[in-house]
């Protein structure tokens, strides 16, 4: 990052990403260090964070409104339960994966790119006989993110992902 503003590189024209927050702050500190803290870098965070600014502006051309909210860990497994409970399954009565299980389902399709039979088939093969009814329940969780107009955090990531792919004009503004 140093050497690209002494190469004159504009501090809106670097985009440094990384995983956590922790090495986020990490990099922005050393930033400012470098910089005596008179340089700010408006691209700099996580990959959730930078995909939630782009989207935030685009997020019309996802299907939501640009207001949309995050929800965190502990939100989307509530919404899950709501979920479960809609369609309702009680797991005492049934054999059937825990809204915890549920979530790790999702997001395993979700950032792989596969199916949820995929995911069971792979990973949790002893649900495979509710396959029918995950699916249901991880449609209806997909729907409800979509009226509410929030994304989890697995969304962020594909959305962003899916705006950059179907919308290259914007990949070529920020890429």
């Amino acid at each position: 990052v140093a050497y690209l503003l002494e190469q004159g590189v504009r501090p809106e024209n670097i985009l440094l990403v990384t995983f956590t927050n922790k090495a986020a702050r990490e990099m922005i500190d050393r930033v400012e260090k470098i910089t005596g803290g008179n340089i700010k870098l408006p691209w700099s965070g996580t990959f959730h964070h930078i995909g939630y600014r782009i989207l935030k502006k685009y997020a019309g051309l996802m299907g939501y409104k640009n207001n949309f909210n995050v929800l965190d860990t502990d939100d989307s497994l509530e919404l899950i339960k709501l979920c479960l409970k809609s369609e309702g399954i009680d797991r005492k009565e049934r054999f059937f994966p825990s809204a915890k299980v549920l979530q790790s389902i999702i997001s395993f399709a979700r950032n792989a790119e596969t199916t949820i039979a995929e995911v069971l088939n792979f990973k949790y093969p002893d649900f495979l006989p509710v396959l029918d009814t995950i699916e249901r329940i991880v449609d209806d969780y997909r729907r409800r993110k979509q009226e509410s107009n929030v994304m989890d955090f697995d969304d962020l990531l594909v959305n962003f992902y899916l705006l950059l792919l179907k919308f290259p004009e914007i990949k070529n503004k920020y890429v």
